[in-house]
């Protein structure tokens, strides 16, 4: 004898339609990092040749080496032949040469050499194919379905396939989880020893526009076009937007900064839920109390079109009654925050109280409430108002 209860509340905009970014790009995806809101998307999920934005997942790899000690940022590596040999945008490493860790990271991501992504997945699988088979393994688990890598640069080669949506959690790992590694991504020059001295300049365009652009890594190959992923912080405020198919690396910039702009002028951000505050009380049987206390276990905030018409809704679901005994911290509901136009999101809510079983006559009483309300068939599904 169960009941679903669904409880609503909306917030109500005075506003005008008309908030969607049309990209000229082939794939796209913009994201915000605190409400997990998906801004826009375009083709996302389609694998495409990543480019050099595919050492994302190397440097994701890397990080993780640091992190179970497999790695330390100063330990030297050697260079091999095989890594040497590569082209493009490069550290302009030797044979025989001994980069530490940390300058091969700065050599990554400043720099995008091919080289030093190299000599990092030799120095952690052995092998460059190796460390590449390791990477598609490591992505498939990260939820990155659509990746699967050849080499540990971006080089073009066959089967070597990202998506934007892959890039776009990497990206947020590496911002959310390696936020002790991230400062590298800002970073606007790096030169490596004798290298030539007009190659040190991060390639990322945002970094010099004062627009809170922070990362993270560009791409091109004649087979994929320019893409880039990026992230800038505005007011608190993070974005991530990823996208590839561009024809010029003009074009590439101008996209950017109108992505970045648009993200943080056409959405407002609005709190709906502070943590531990409880939003409604849940019945319970069998218990010594009546009801529990829901709450979230973080403040919950939705991202709103500014010219969006229909406002926010949010509703909470749950079975119940609840049955003792139940902890508190136990998850007992989900807060489903819906916002016109984008997936919905949903939050845990948590038991803000222990309840223990009931005695005899909790039980006794309960029987009787059960059979009142089959006979006067009060079970069933309802819904209240909160605010």
């Amino acid at each position: 004898m169960t009941r679903v209860a669904s409880f609503f509340f909306a917030l109500l905009l005075s506003t005008l339609p008309g908030w969607s970014f049309d990209t000229a790009a082939k794939s796209a995806i913009v994201l915000d990092v605190r409400t997990d809101q998906t801004l826009m998307e375009k083709n996302a999920d389609m694998a495409l040749p990543p480019a050099s934005m595919s050492k994302l997942m190397t440097l994701n790899m890397v990080f993780e080496a640091l992190d179970d000690g497999r790695l330390t940022l100063d330990k030297p590596l050697p260079v091999s032949s095989e890594a040497a040999a590569y082209g493009g945008s490069t550290m302009f490493l030797q044979v025989g040469d001994r980069p530490t860790v940390e300058d091969l990271i700065r050599g990554v991501i400043v720099l995008s050499g091919n080289d030093a992504s190299t000599v990092l997945g030799e120095a952690l699988a052995g092998s460059e194919p190796a460390f590449a088979q390791q990477m598609t393994i490591r992505a498939q688990e990260l939820g990155m379905t659509s990746s699967t890598f050849a080499n540990a640069n971006g080089w073009p080669a066959a089967g070597h396939r990202m998506s934007m949506r892959d890039l776009a959690i990497i990206a947020k790992r590496l911002i959310t989880v390696f936020p002790q590694y991230y400062g590298y991504f800002a970073e606007k020059e790096f030169q490596y020893e004798d290298s030539p001295p007009a190659n040190k300049l991060n390639r990322n365009p945002l970094l010099k526009l004062n627009i809170g652009a922070d990362g993270l890594k560009t791409g091109h190959t004649q087979e994929a076009g320019y893409g880039l992923v990026g992230s800038a912080v505005q007011n608190g405020r993070r974005i991530i937007f990823v996208f590839s198919g561009l024809d010029t690396e003009a074009q590439r910039a101008q996209e950017a900064e109108r992505i970045t702009n648009w993200a943080f002028n056409q959405f407002v951000e609005r709190q709906l839920a502070e943590e531990g505050v409880i939003l409604t009380q849940a019945e319970v049987w069998m218990g010594e109390a009546a009801s529990v206390g829901m709450a979230t276990t973080q403040d919950v905030t939705a991202l709103i079109p500014v010219l969006g018409r229909d406002g926010v809704k949010a509703k909470i679901n749950y079975v119940g009654p609840l049955a003792a005994p139940i902890e508190a911290g136990d998850e007992i509901a989900q807060l489903i925050v819906t916002v016109p136009g984008f997936a919905d999101v949903s939050h845990p809510l948590v038991a803000t109280e222990t309840v223990p079983a009931g005695g005899f006559v909790v039980r006794v009483r309960t029987a009787a409430t059960v059979l009142f309300r089959q006979l006067t068939g009060q079970l069933q599904t309802q819904a209240e108002t909160l605010f």
